[in-house]
Parts: C-alpha cells; sequence; structure tokens
C-alpha cells in the first residue's frame, strides 16, 4: 500500500495541486466567430449601399411642394422646378430657384434606380444653395 501525504503536512506532489488558469480557447472561438460574421455582413453592406433604391413609405402624405423640386431620371437627366438642367449648370440653378421659391425646401424626385451618391449630391447642392430644408419624394407601395 502506498502511503499519501495530507495537504499542508510539509510535502508537496504535482498532482496534488490545483490548478487556476482560465481556459481561453472556448473565448477565442468565439471571437474568431464574431469576427467572421462582422466581415461577411460589412461585405454584404457595402455591396447593397452603391447602388440603393429609394424606398417607398406606407404612411406619405399628399403635398404640393411651395418649395424647389429637383427630378432626376433612371437615365440621369436633372429638371429643376421642370425646366431640364445640365449637371454642371445644377448649383447655379437651384441657387436661383431657392431665391425665386416661397418655401426654401428642395424636394428630391429621384427613379429608384438613381444611385445613393448622386441623391446626396444633389442634396449638399441644395443646401449650398441656401435650402433650409430638404425632402426626398416617395410614392405609396402598389397594393
Amino acid at each position: 500500500m502506498a502511503i499519501s501525504t495530507l495537504p499542508g503536512s510539509g510535502e508537496h506532489h504535482e498532482a496534488d495541486e490545483i490548478v487556476a488558469e482560465i481556459n481561453v480557447t472556448p473565448l477565442t472561438d468565439i471571437f474568431l466567430v464574431l469576427l467572421i460574421i462582422f466581415m461577411v455582413t460589412t461585405t454584404a453592406v457595402q455591396q447593397e449601399g452603391k447602388n440603393i433604391d429609394l424606398p417607398s413609405a406606407d404612411i406619405a402624405e399628399k403635398t404640393t411642394p411651395k418649395g424647389v423640386t429637383v427630378e432626376i431620371d433612371k437615365v440621369g437627366r436633372l429638371k429643376v422646378n421642370d425646366t431640364i438642367t445640365a449637371e454642371a449648370d445644377l448649383a447655379e440653378a437651384l441657387r436661383r430657384a431657392v431665391q425665386a421659391a416661397e418655401d426654401k425646401v428642395v424636394v428630391l424626385r429621384g427613379d429608384k434606380r438613381v444611385p445613393l451618391g448622386q441623391a446626396v449630391q444633389i442634396l449638399d447642392l441644395a443646401q449650398k444653395a441656401g435650402a433650409e430644408g430638404i425632402a426626398i419624394s416617395t410614392q405609396q407601395p402598389a397594393l
């Protein structure tokens, strides 16, 4: 029979010691899975945002704007208050239209296929032209 000693009796065996370490392997696995999920979703969001369609709205008010209306169709033709305008002349046309408008609001009526970057550029030019408010025109979805 083997004789064993009690803990604290002065003799220490390696098998008798308590290991007080945290196993970080499962934690590392979780972090790696989360990293992969974020990488995949970020790629999907970037690709989706390159050519975003303007959404339709279930609740939309039918209002006749007293401000400036900027229209852009799917091929990129611009109209400021129903007057065809070249892209190079847009800033000046917006400045004149905003100064002459009763309300200093610019409403963007864009086709669904207009890239978000172009819509933002038009609204940015509208603010630089003196618009106090900007809006995006929507339509109710077809039932």
